[in-house]
């Protein structure tokens, strides 16, 4: 069963952080703050073995795909990163 708990006095910064991360993650600030306190408490279960194949597979895809300057000038001026 679901545990509710409040959290108090938490820093000016913090908030303002995870308040942007929320929105970046299209979150809400209750669901990125599990999401925080999975990937600090809970241990990956992930391989280092396994982690370095998807890296490799991440750069390979990444290699593969060529943006012309201009349009890389379009999307910044869309407000894309």
């Amino acid at each position: 069963m679901p545990i509710t708990l409040t959290l108090k006095n938490i820093p000016d910064e913090v908030y303002s952080r995870l308040k942007i991360c929320a929105e970046l993650h299209r979150r809400s600030l209750n669901s990125e703050a599990i999401v925080c306190l999975e990937s600090a408490l809970v241990p990956s279960r992930i391989k280092p073995g396994e982690r370095l194949a998807r890296a490799r597979e991440l750069r390979a895809e990444l290699a593969a795909t060529r943006f012309l300057t201009d349009d890389i000038d379009a999307f910044k001026r869309e407000g894309r990163p």
